[in-house]
């Protein structure tokens, strides 16, 4: 039976075991946290999509961070991608406040929902394809579950490949098959697929990505959405 509401569907993401070797992983992390979060409660669970249920952005990343969102239990909560992307978010309308530091710090999005393609810590941030696989469907039913979605940001080239395995389950195909690069667009059925690079320390600590080039594919997320 296929969940109806968001509400359902994120309390089946929450009880998900179906890969042995990314629930070993989620839960070694929290058994053994690094000194500075040591004493600290982990979530140690799948982590839902979360945001505005009326939302007509989707913004979706590759995975939970072992020591964010996998300790927090929330997507890009207490790590240095999700203060470079909830900055962003806040600097361009999305959300009203610039960081997102705890599950109950007050942080609300408008227009928003955030998500990934793979809900559990993976070692060395590494989904093989058969999690990946495993883990598509709670994607697939995000999408079809936000009625007023228009435009699916995708944060990295996994996210973007992600995204168009998601919306080719929901009868959405483009041909060729569109290539991943930062503010890029495809249209996929009634969607706009827009890419950015992923808000990593590997690309905002080199200045791969910046500030305003982010804030750059949040606003034109705004201005498609609005259309």
């Amino acid at each position: 039976m296929h969940p109806s509401t968001l509400t359902e569907l994120n309390a089946e993401v929450v009880a998900c075991r179906l890969c042995p070797r990314l629930v070993e992983w989620r839960e070694e992390a929290a058994a053994h946290p690094p000194a500075r979060f040591g004493g600290e409660r982990y979530w140690a669970r799948p982590l839902p999509g979360f945001g505005d249920p009326e939302a007509r952005v989707l913004v979706v990343g590759l995975a939970p961070a072992a020591h964010g969102g996998n300790r927090a239990g929330r997507l890009f909560t207490g790590d240095r991608s999700g203060d470079f992307l909830f900055a962003s978010l806040h600097r361009t309308g999305f959300a009203n406040q610039p960081e997102s530091v705890s599950i109950d710090d007050g942080l609300t999005l408008n227009g928003a929902y955030i998500s990934a393609v793979v809900r559990c810590a993976p070692p060395d941030n590494k989904p093989t394809p058969a999690e990946r696989a495993a883990c598509l469907l709670y994607l697939v039913g995000e999408m079809g579950l936000l009625g007023g979605l228009r435009v699916v940001v995708a944060l990295g080239g996994f996210a973007w490949d992600g995204a168009l395995r998601a919306l080719a389950d929901l009868g959405h195909r483009v041909a060729p098959r569109p290539e991943f690069g930062h503010l890029t667009e495809a249209r996929v059925g009634p969607f706009t697929l827009l890419g950015s690079y992923h808000p990593s320390q590997q690309n905002t600590f080199t200045g791969r990505l910046t500030p305003p080039m982010l804030d750059a594919v949040m606003a034109r997320a705004h201005e498609i959405a609005r259309d």
